[in-house]
């Protein structure tokens, strides 16, 4: 498995990662309904078209998870649900620390997701009872502090 940035996006590389976002959603994000990830769909791909930084990891030639940040912000981070527990997510979130990542939100009722951030090093920071599009999925804020990020 290989990492690499995905610095041009054809609609075929959107679509892609669209499939592998629903795969890791339907497989970590239980609270989602049917209805809320058809709502999602559109707006992670424009998401996936405009991200400063959207790296991929690789297994051949096929992505099997994707990374995007914005200046020292994790915004996305999702792994396909047959390559959960591959490594992949983990790489791809070291070398976003490694590229200078200070924060990321995490959904409350993804306890995995909280546990795997957790595990790399972040401190809950702050919550708030809604996304960033207002829907009532609570989001707790995650930061690193250099102290913490040297340990």
């Amino acid at each position: 498995m290989y990492l690499k940035d995905a610095a041009e996006r054809p609609e075929t590389l959107v679509n892609h990662l669209l499939s592998l976002w629903e795969s890791s959603v339907r497989a970590t994000h239980h609270f989602l309904s049917e209805k809320d990830i058809v709502h999602l769909r559109p707006v992670v791909a424009e998401a996936l078209r405009h991200i400063p930084v959207l790296m991929l990891a690789m297994k051949e030639e096929t992505p099997v998870a994707f990374l995007g940040m914005d200046g020292e912000n994790v915004e996305m981070l999702f792994v396909d649900a047959r390559f959960r527990g591959c490594g992949a997510g983990g790489k791809l979130f070291r070398e976003a620390m490694r590229r200078g990542a200070k924060h990321v939100d995490v959904n409350e009722q993804n306890p995995q997701a909280l546990s795997f951030y957790l595990h790399m090093g972040f401190v809950i920071s702050g919550r708030d009872d809604v996304d960033g599009l207002g829907l009532p999925f609570p989001l707790l804020h995650l930061s690193i502090t250099e102290k913490t990020f040297s340990a």
